[in-house]
């Protein structure tokens, strides 16, 4: 079973995947080389959501023609230079590869309304394939409402 698989078995809301020709136009259109376990998991769930293990605690998943869209549009290039946005937490904070160092490019959280980077990047997890052990488990440091 891939990390992605292990991500459907858990609290993820799926939506159906990617197609070959979208993970392909996403993967041709982007600057950099994207990690295999995020094309898996695409492949998988073409965007989604669920509890996140740690800050920001939730992750929304962006469809990969979105992830393409965003990308070339260079809108958020302006604010964030050298990060490539995948998804947010669903309330302020995007979620994205920082591709601004070698590969693998460590996953992190961004403010939406602040473009000072040394105010604004939140580190995740190391890489994406440490990234997916967190996705779809709740915070052990979140208390359950009653």
């Amino acid at each position: 079973m891939t990390a992605a698989d292990e991500v459907l078995s858990r609290d993820w809301l799926a939506k159906p995947g990617a197609s070959k020709a979208e993970l392909q136009a996403l993967q041709d259109g982007v600057s950099v080389e994207l990690p295999e376990s995020y094309i898996a998991l695409l492949a998988l769930s073409n965007g989604g959501e669920g509890p996140l293990a740690v800050q920001p605690y939730y992750f929304a998943l962006d469809e990969a023609d979105y992830v393409l869209r965003t990308a070339q549009s260079g809108r958020l290039e302006e604010f964030f230079p050298g990060f490539l946005v995948f998804g947010s937490n669903g309330g302020g904070e995007y979620i994205a590869l920082d591709a601004r160092e070698q590969s693998p490019w460590p996953v992190v959280a961004l403010d939406m309304t602040n473009g000072d980077l040394d105010d604004t990047v939140l580190a995740v997890a190391p890489n994406f394939d440490a990234f997916l052990e967190l996705v779809g488990i709740e915070s052990p440091d979140l208390e359950k409402a009653p």
